[in-house]
This record gives C-alpha cells, structure tokens and sequence, in this order.
C-alpha cells in the first residue's frame, strides 16, 4: 500500500473520529435538559462596554476599531484578534493592559532590529555564527508576535464560557489547546498522532525526492555511476514528489480540523439535549381564538370552551 493511501486513510479516520465523538457528545451529555435548547450563559451584564458578548454579529468599521481602543465602543474577540495581527500592540490597549505594551513593541523591535544587524554582517563576512545569531534573532521575532496574539485572547474578557472565538484562536495558535479549553482532551492524542504520522511522511518523501532528483542531475552531468535508469529515476522523483505533496496537505487539513472542531464543540457546550423523550396524552378544556382584528360576530358554536385531550411530547 502506498504512503498516499496511507495518509488518505488517516485524514479519513481522523475525520470519523470526531464526526463520532460529535454525535457521542450531543447524546451523552449529562447536563443536558432540554431539546434543542440555548442554556443561558450570560449572568449580569453591567458593562457592555468592557465584556463583549462575542456571537453578537455586530459590523466592523475602521471608526468603530478606533472608539474601541478609546473605550468608547466595544469589539468582539474575533475583531481585536485580527486588529492585533495587523497592529501588535492594539490588542493590550484594548484589553487595558497598558504596561505590557513596553513588552510588546520592546522584544519585537529588538528582534527585528538584531535580525537585521546580524544579516548585514553575515553579508559581509559570510561567517556561519552571524547567520545563526540573524536567525534566532527571527525566531525570537516570530515569538514575541505569537506572544501578543496569545496575550490577547487569553485576556479577552467576555461572560461566555466557553468562549467559541477563544477556542478557534486557541486551537490555531496551538493545535490542542482549544480542545484542552473545550475540555475535550480526548481529542489532542488524535490530533497530535495525525501531526506525527504526516510529519514523518513528509520528511521520508522528500528526502527520497531529493535522493532522485541528485541522481538525474549526476546522470545529466556524466557523474552518476550506480544501475538505476533515466526513466525509473525520473519515474520515482515525481512520485515521492506527489506523495511530499499529499503530506504537506494532510498536515495543513489536520492543522485546520483542529481549529473547527475547537470552534464547533465551544458551540455545543451551549446547549443541552435531554435523554428524557416522553408523551402523555390528558383531557384538557380548549379555550376558543377570538380574532383580533375585523368584525366579529357571536356564535355560541364557535365561542364556547370545548373539552378535548392535549398531547404532550417531550423529545
């Protein structure tokens, strides 16, 4: 069987998985009280201004981001996360943590400023230990970027718990941690056993890519001496390329099964499904409709209370 079926079976088994554990869920839940049915989770609301409630659907504007982090208006989760990504820093002003703005801008500068001083000597020297030391300068860049956004949705205040954006932001900033929030740690082995058998796959395909593509080009140059022929080389250098490539794309379609699945249980914390299914059948006086608007004429056939039997079926 070959690794591009294996990696198929994967994403298909990963996917039954959680579409199992989906429906697992809404049976077996032991909070459960009523079909179909919003529990309520907001408690007091005494300042809209500073607890968002993040499923509002409410429209972004660039005046209503700026009143925002002027605390004249209020924003969702999912409007100060992308704020953040375009303008670190904008994130901590919102959420009024002032003092970590110095932090901010302080290590992302700095790792900037040393990526680019370390790069202009490497340039010049060419010696490996300036490259290395530009390199964690970047890393370090990358770092304190991701840092803010963590920041940010950590520090996020709502009254929904959970919170669905804060679980999709967690899940994309670290595969598992929206399901850790979700309470669903079931889910991380999954998820983390599909990062590995992906990662692995892709780093075999595309060391056996590289190990063909050598050995056309030395065929090309005079310089090839093992028994392997032009057209077998060229035959298994596409084929591991493909399979890299299937790699790579089970990994980014895990990567995001990850954020969705974090988003989608986040929303059915929120409501609670009763294994109680009963139907009872009772007399019960029928009260006529009177109409409510028009002309309406008495008929003592029509206008009198009636008894009958009222079915009712809890589901």
């Amino acid at each position: 069987m070959s690794i591009r079926r294996n990696i198929s079976g994967l994403v298909a088994a990963v996917i039954a998985v959680l579409l199992s554990g989906t429906v697992s869920y809404a049976q077996f839940n032991p909070n459960a009280n009523a079909a179909g049915t919003m529990k309520s989770t907001i408690d007091n609301m005494v300042d809209t201004t500073e607890y968002e409630i993040d499923s509002t659907v409410r429209q972004f504007t660039i005046k209503r981001f700026i009143n925002s982090l002027a605390h004249k208006d209020s924003m969702t989760l999912s409007n100060t996360f992308f704020g953040a990504m375009v303008l670190p820093g904008t994130g901590q002003i919102y959420n009024r943590d002032y003092w970590k703005l110095p932090i901010v801008y302080g290590t992302l500068g700095g790792c900037i400023g040393g990526a680019v001083a370390f790069n202009q000597k490497w340039k010049k020297n060419g010696l490996n230990k300036d490259r290395e030391t530009r390199n964690l300068f970047i890393w370090g860049a990358v770092a304190s970027y991701w840092g803010q956004l963590m920041d940010v949705t950590v520090s996020y205040k709502s009254y929904e718990k959970p919170l669905p954006a804060r679980a999709s932001f967690y899940a994309s900033l670290l595969p598992g941690l929206g399901q850790a929030y979700n309470g669903d740690y079931w889910h991380i082995p999954i998820y983390y056993a599909g990062f590995t058998i992906s990662g692995y796959c892709w780093a075999f395909n595309q060391k056996q890519y590289k190990r063909y593509r050598k050995m056309y080009r030395e065929y090309g140059e005079g310089t090839y001496t093992g028994h392997v022929t032009p057209e077998n080389m060229v035959w298994f250098r596409d084929y591991y390329r493909r399979n890299r490539d299937y790699s790579v794309l089970s990994t980014a379609l895990i990567y995001i099964l990850n954020v969705i699945d974090a988003n989608v249980f986040a929303h059915f914390s929120h409501f609670d499904i009763s294994d109680d299914i009963t139907f009872n059948v009772h007399p019960d006086v029928i009260m006529p409709e009177m109409p409510t608007t028009g002309y309406y004429t008495y008929d003592p056939t029509y206008s009198s209370a009636k008894v009958g039997l009222t079915l009712d079926i809890t589901f």
